[in-house]
């Protein structure tokens, strides 16, 4: 007998490149990934909490200096004088107060002012009869 007429060895199956020993690991990965995701989605929203209410402290101590500016002008005599004397209109014992009473205040009101007072309706109702109009030619 001659070698060509010897027996091949047997082919042996072709392996999966996926041993059990990857399957385990990437198991392990995905397990990991699953329990970290809730603890940063957690994370990044306390952060997210954490700048609106840094935003929030932001404009109440703006507030807070606003409104100490305006205790600091109530202190003074002076301006608490000014402000009963605008806004309540009052004076003291000794002193004529005069109010003027009337439109002489505020400039005469011009046409354009005068229609955008009107209500709404009263608009409405002029610009369905300028439309009815024929055009000027």
């Amino acid at each position: 007998m001659t070698e060509s007429a010897a027996p091949r060895p047997a082919r042996q199956p072709h392996q999966t490149r996926l041993t059990g020993r990857a399957a385990l690991l990437a198991v392990v990965i995905c397990a990991i990934a699953l329990s970290l995701a809730y603890p940063v989605r957690e994370y990044i929203a306390q952060r997210r909490q954490i700048d609106q209410l840094l935003a929030t402290q932001q404009s109440i101590s703006a507030q807070v200096k606003s409104l100490q500016a305006q205790q600091q002008r109530f202190a003074d005599p002076a301006y608490i004088e000014q402000q009963a004397r605008d806004q309540l209109h009052m004076c003291f014992p000794t002193e004529k107060c005069y109010v003027i009473i009337g439109n002489s205040a505020a400039p005469d009101a011009t046409p354009q002012q005068a229609h955008a007072a009107a209500p709404w309706y009263t608009r409405l109702w002029q610009s369905v009869k300028k439309a009815d109009q024929a055009p000027a030619r």
